[in-house]
């Protein structure tokens, strides 16, 4: 599937970490944007409590459920932002995210805040995305 954007970096330090500097897009016929993303249930009960790694990869495949469902995929994320209690616990297991925007073919815009809590108490990490559908 071809992508209507292009990922720029002057650099290439960020590679390893799978995001880009910026990224241009063409005019679009569709922008999605994602409301954050966390290791929550069906019913909103978060799983996983205490544990980054197992947060993260849940937070990932609620992304994508959420991209399926406005007929979209990853590999048509521009922008990830993540947020977090644990900043280190996050980086800790970046070879997670890492993993999953490889296997995307995406290496997007991205922004990582830590913050002091998220919505719920046990939530540790939240992934908000903007994506652009040709």
């Amino acid at each position: 599937m071809s992508t209507p954007h292009q990922s720029i970096s002057p650099w290439t330090w960020q590679d390893q970490f799978g995001f880009a500097q910026a990224v241009a897009a063409a005019p679009p016929s569709r922008w999605v944007f994602c409301s954050g993303q966390a290791s929550s249930g069906p019913e909103g009960d978060t799983l996983h409590v205490g544990d980054m790694r197992a947060q993260v990869a849940q937070a990932f495949d609620n992304l994508e459920a959420v991209l399926e469902k406005a007929g979209a995929d990853m590999s048509q994320v521009v922008r990830l932002n993540y947020f977090t209690t644990d900043a280190d616990a996050l980086l800790g297991a970046w070879d997670l995210v890492v993993e999953r925007l490889g296997k995307a073919g995406i290496q997007p815009a991205s922004t990582l805040l830590g913050v002091a809590r998220l919505a719920f108490p046990d939530m540790l990490v939240e992934i908000e995305a903007t994506a652009l559908v040709p």
